[in-house]
C-alpha cells in the first residue's frame, strides 16, 4: 500500500513541476529568454491561466493528501513511547551499569559508594648537569 502511494505521490509532484513551470510569469523575474514576463507568452488566453491555477490547486491538494497519508502509513504500527509502566509488561532492568536500581536513586547509591584512595601526585624527574 506504502509503495502506490509514493508512486502516486512522486507522479504528483512531477505534475505540479510540470504545471508550475509552464505558467506565464507575471513579470516579477527573468525568464528563461533572459527578459521579463511582458509580452504575450506561449498561453496568452485568460482562460487557459485559470485552467493552469486550478490544476496548480488540486495537484498541491493531492500532494498534501499523498504526505498526510505517507505519515499516518509510515507511523500505523509503532506502539506508544512511554517511561511510565504499562500494566501488562514487566518492569524494564537497569539500562547501564551506572543507572539507579530499583531500590533507589543514584544519589542513593553515590552514597553507599566507598570513594577512592587519593593517587600520590607524580614526582617529575630532572636531569642535572655535570
Amino acid at each position: 500500500m506504502q509503495t502506490v502511494i509514493i508512486v502516486i505521490h512522486l507522479m504528483v509532484v512531477l505534475a505540479l513541476i510540470g504545471v508550475v513551470l509552464i505558467q506565464r510569469s507575471e513579470g516579477g523575474g527573468l525568464g528563461i529568454g533572459g527578459g521579463g514576463g511582458g509580452g504575450g507568452g506561449f498561453f496568452s488566453a485568460r482562460g487557459t491561466a485559470n485552467v493552469l491555477t486550478r490544476a496548480t490547486a488540486i495537484l498541491a491538494g493531492l500532494f498534501f493528501l499523498t504526505s498526510l497519508g505517507l505519515t499516518v502509513l509510515a507511523g500505523w504500527g509503532r506502539g506508544p513511547a512511554t517511561i511510565f509502566n504499562v500494566p501488562g509488561q514487566s518492569a524494564p532492568g537497569p539500562a547501564a551499569p551506572g543507572a539507579p536500581g530499583p531500590g533507589g536513586s543514584v544519589l542513593d547509591q553515590l552514597k553507599g559508594a566507598q570513594p577512592a584512595p587519593p593517587a600520590a601526585p607524580a614526582v617529575p624527574q630532572v636531569p642535572q648537569s655535570q
